[in-house]
């Protein structure tokens, strides 16, 4: 249904790292810093061709059983992409890894628009694959401006697994049908849109993600304050 035919959403919420949150640029200098002067017997991978490696191990960790928290995802994926690339995994790398998400600052059109959205009257909240005190840095950057927090700690569970989403819903006394999210992730947000049936807006920064070949969202904008334009022509603002 268009956004316009839609029902105003009371909550609003928000993937947190590249779309609040400038994941990729603080994650690529993160490594950039991890593999400095580091001895390797061939070339030494790029910190995009390592961080290429870490993503699915990231990803794949955090979609098998038994539950483990962001940090220890985080070790185990650095390890494994070290051992990957003939590389010495030393325990520091991983609080370097970890310790940056923290300070990692918000896009600069973010809170701005995020006080435009609660001054309108929706409640925001965040859904995030992390662990609270990973994200609270990050949420301490944004003014103040959000209600709640669901994290895959709390909910013991990554998206796109629909356990997450359904923690957020019931912790926030919603249906899927009463909330719009709003994501940069295809794979994980989009996806969980187009399986679990929620309204979901996509925020297409220009970093090569591509949109799911099965899944059109509701909207798409290249950064949050336009998500202000969609907002206005469905009448919600």
């Amino acid at each position: 249904m268009p956004l316009n035919r839609a029902p105003r959403p009371q909550w609003l919420t928000f993937d947190c790292y590249g779309t609040l949150i400038q994941w990729d640029e603080g994650l690529q200098a993160a490594v950039e810093k991890i593999l400095a002067g580091r001895a390797t017997a061939t070339k030494p991978p790029t910190a995009t061709q390592f961080l290429h490696v870490y993503d699915e191990h990231e990803h794949r960790l955090e979609r098998t059983p038994p539950y483990r928290n962001f940090a220890e995802v985080t070790r185990e994926s650095l390890r494994l992409t070290m051992a990957h690339f003939g590389l010495e995994y030393r325990p520091q790398d991983a609080e370097t890894l970890t310790g940056s998400i923290s300070r990692m600052p918000p896009f600069p059109e973010v809170v701005d628009t995020l006080a435009r959205l609660q001054q309108a009257g929706f409640r925001l909240c965040i859904i995030s694959n992390t662990d609270d005190d990973i994200i609270a840095g990050n949420v301490s950057q944004m003014g103040g401006h959000i209600d709640r927090v669901i994290t895959a700690e709390q909910a013991r569970a990554y998206k796109p697994s629909p356990v997450i989403f359904a923690h957020a819903h019931q912790k926030l006394g919603v249906t899927p049908a009463d909330v719009v999210h709003i994501c940069a992730s295809p794979h994980l947000d989009l996806a969980a849109a187009r399986d679990i049936g929620f309204r979901c807006i996509w925020i297409d920064r220009g970093t090569g993600r591509k949109p799911l070949p099965d899944y059109q969202p509701d909207a798409t904008v290249p950064t949050l304050d336009r998500v202000l334009d969609v907002f206005n022509a469905a009448g919600w603002l």
